[in-house]
């Protein structure tokens, strides 16, 4: 396995944001959390709106801005994941 694994949400033949796999969990932990909590605030922020004048272009964008930290999310909880049934 190597080392350093590409974020799945980056669709190039050279990625440029990559997950370490040796970090430690209690530091992929802090970076996925970190992310989760922003799209949690945001999503928030979002359902506390009157919903008047939001077109379908703006939400559509804003739940594109709000998928890349969940897909990033993810790939950190995967790595975490890994690493605890390599404990087991």
């Amino acid at each position: 396995m190597t080392r350093y694994i590409p974020l799945t949400g980056i669709d190039c033949k050279i990625p440029s944001l990559l997950i370490d796999r040796e970090a430690p969990v209690d530091v992929l932990h802090g970076t996925a959390a970190y992310r989760l909590r922003c799209v949690t605030q945001l999503m928030e922020t979002l359902a506390l709106g009157d919903g008047k004048g939001q077109d379908a272009l703006l939400l559509q964008d804003f739940a594109r801005v709000m998928a890349i930290p969940l897909r990033d999310s993810c790939d950190l909880m995967d790595v975490i994941g890994w690493k605890l049934q390599a404990q087991l």
